[in-house]
C-alpha cells in the first residue's frame, strides 16, 4: 500500500502546483488589466481635449444673429464650383432651419486657393462687408450665380464692381473699386488664408461649427446633427 500512497501524494502535489500556477496567472491578468485601465484613465485626465479653433469672427460677414448659440463658418473661394453648389443647395436649408430661427449664424472666411483672381474676389467681398453686412450676402449669392470658369481669370475689379452695380447693392461703388485695386483688406484675406493653412484645411468649402472643423459639407443630415450637438454644448 505504501507505493500507492506515494503515487497519490505526488499527483496531489502536482495538482496543487497547477492550481497555484493558474491562480498566479489569473492574478497577473487581473493586475495587468487594472494597470491598463488606470493608464487609460491617466491619459484621459492628463492629455487635454482638442480645443475649438479661435475664429476671427469680427473680420467675417455674418448672416443671422451674431450672438446665436451656434456659429457656423464657411471657408470658401468664390471661384470654387463646389462652393457654388454649397451656396445654392446647403446654405438655403441652413438659413431656413437654423439661421432664421436664431439657433445659428453663418459666417464666411476666405480661402483663396484657385487662382490670383480668387484673391481679387475676396478683396471685393471684404469691401462690401465692411460697407454693408447685409449687402454682402446679396453679393455672396450674386457672385456664385455669375461664377465663371475656375481655370480662367474672370474675377477682375471691373467685373466685380459692375456686378455690385447690377445687383443694386447699397454700397459706394467707387470705394469698392478703390478697395479692390488698393488691396485695402488684404491683411484680413491673408489672415483668413493663414488660419486655413495653420488648421490644415484641405479644400473648399469647409465648415467650422462652434470652432470644430466639419468636412461633410454636402451631407445635410450630418450638418444638422453637428449643429444640434453644438447647441447642447457638446
Amino acid at each position: 500500500m505504501k507505493p500507492t500512497t506515494k503515487k497519490a501524494t505526488y499527483k496531489e502535489q502536482k495538482k496543487l502546483e497547477k492550481q497555484k500556477e493558474q491562480a498566479r496567472m489569473r492574478n497577473i491578468m487581473w493586475i495587468t488589466a487594472a494597470c491598463v485601465v488606470a493608464l487609460i484613465a491617466i491619459i484621459i485626465i492628463v492629455i487635454p481635449k482638442p480645443q475649438p479653433a479661435q475664429m476671427p469672427y469680427e473680420s467675417m460677414p455674418v448672416l443671422g444673429k451674431s450672438d446665436a448659440p451656434v456659429k457656423i463658418v464657411e471657408l470658401g473661394d468664390y471661384k470654387c464650383p463646389s462652393c457654388k453648389v454649397f451656396s445654392q443647395q446647403i446654405e438655403p436649408q441652413l438659413q431656413k432651419d437654423f439661421i432664421d430661427t436664431g439657433i445659428a449664424s453663418l459666417h464666411f472666411m476666405n480661402y483663396t486657393i484657385i487662382g490670383p483672381d480668387s484673391n481679387t474676389a475676396a478683396l471685393a467681398a471684404q469691401s462690401i462687408f465692411h460697407q454693408n453686412n447685409d449687402a454682402y450676402w446679396k453679393f455672396y449669392d450674386a457672385i456664385y450665380k455669375a461664377q465663371g470658369d475656375e481655370k480662367l481669370p474672370w474675377a477682375t475689379p471691373e467685373f466685380l464692381t459692375e456686378l455690385a452695380r447690377k445687383e443694386n447693392l447699397p454700397v459706394d461703388y467707387d470705394k469698392l473699386m478703390a478697395d479692390i485695386t488698393g488691396k485695402t483688406y488684404q491683411s484680413e484675406v491673408d489672415a483668413h488664408n493663414a488660419f486655413a493653412r495653420n488648421n490644415k484645411v484641405g479644400g473648399t468649402p469647409t465648415l467650422y461649427i462652434n470652432g470644430k472643423k466639419f468636412d461633410d459639407v454636402f451631407d445635410y443630415n450630418k450638418i444638422k446633427a453637428a449643429i444640434q450637438e453644438a447647441q447642447k454644448g457638446e
